[in-house]
């Protein structure tokens, strides 16, 4: 019996093979384009987080080792290897004794990373609600997706920063940064008064510790102890305490004594009801879209503020401004400070 023959059939397997083989080679949109963009785009990412990372030790003035910046990465010492020696043939870095260092082209092209990453955390923490111990992490994603015009164009919808939330500077479009400055909280001794003007935001384990306790630049410190184990200090009229490893992290710059404020700030959610106060303004850890939603509900320094009402739950509470009554909740009443607490 002969084997049965379907043309019909044979040319439909033909054009399978064929859709099959121009959806796998399609220059561009096919599915092997797409691989290789990847693969490029991973690779790309590697390369300028390696350069950031290069550069972040120039800065800080720290020495590194291979195995530092295969923890950074998430990768192994041998990829870093590589990395290192594909941005040397790239000439971005040049080796020195052992150890690779960045040359000018590599060092502009760190800058330029920074920038973005940088103006990605201020915009994330200026519009968006997006919690703090995340921002970056997002920019850390976002700062490889945009040309030079687009992160200019949306440094410019932000009133192009000069910090970034963590305190930073953030690169100029021409690569101009200040020198680093300040001492690490750690390095103070009982007594000192200062200003913290930056806080690291890796390890981010640390960093989220610190955003606990309600830490943020611009915060002043007093130096209630400074032992070999912990550092205490006072700031807004509270007491912390931090282990060294955690108080590095944080950059301090001193202030005159006369320039400190030892109170606490009077909080919103301290008027009782019947009481009213006039608004002294809200804190600079406040910020973003709830920020915004606050100044315009009136929420704005000199202005009048009474607790009328309180919830059955007791939070939020009833808030009368300018002859309107809004609820406010505590998380967001103690945000907000206030003077000339009257009954």
């Amino acid at each position: 019996m002969e084997p049965f023959f379907n043309p019909i059939i044979a040319i439909l397997l033909v054009l399978v093979a064929i859709a099959i083989i121009f959806w796998l080679l399609w220059p561009q949109k096919g599915l092997w384009a797409k691989l290789s963009k990847l693969n490029m785009n991973s690779r790309r990412v590697l390369l300028e987080d390696t350069l950031k990372f290069l550069y972040d030790c120039e800065y800080k003035g720290v020495e590194y080792k291979i195995q530092d910046l295969a923890k950074n990465l998430n990768t192994t010492k041998e990829k870093s290897e590589k990395l290192l020696k594909l941005l040397q043939t790239m000439e971005l870095v040049s080796k020195e004794e052992n150890t690779y260092r960045l040359n000018d082209a590599g060092r502009s092209y760190a800058l330029r990373v920074v920038r973005m990453h940088r103006i990605w955390e201020r915009y994330l923490a200026d519009e968006t609600g997006l919690n703090q111990t995340e921002w970056h992490t997002k920019a850390d994603y976002l700062e490889h997706k945009m040309s030079d015009d687009e992160i200019d164009k949306l440094a410019a919808q932000i009133g192009n920063p000069v910090f970034d939330p963590h305190g930073d500077p953030i690169p100029t479009s021409n690569g101009e940064l200040p020198d680093h400055k300040g001492k690490a909280l750690s390095e103070l001794k009982k007594g000192s008064i200062a200003r913290i003007i930056h806080i690291e935001d890796e390890p981010v384990e640390v960093y989220q510790q610190l955003a606990a306790e309600g830490l943020y630049p611009g915060m002043q410190v007093y130096v209630l102890k400074a032992e070999k184990d912990k550092i205490t200090f006072a700031a807004d009229g509270q007491e912390c305490t931090l282990i060294p490893q955690f108080a590095a992290s944080i950059t301090v710059e001193a202030i005159d004594k006369d320039k400190f404020t030892s109170e606490k700030p009077l909080q919103l959610s301290s008027l009782n009801i019947g009481e009213e106060a006039e608004i002294a303004g809200i804190s600079p850890n406040f910020r973003g879209q709830q920020r915004r939603r606050l100044m315009d509900l009136g929420i704005v320094p000199g202005r009048r503020v009474a607790a009328i009402m309180q919830s059955a739950s007791g939070d939020p509470v009833g808030y009368r401004i300018m002859g309107t009554t809004i609820g406010i909740r505590k998380s967001q009443a103690d945000q907000i400070f206030i003077k000339n607490k009257v009954s």
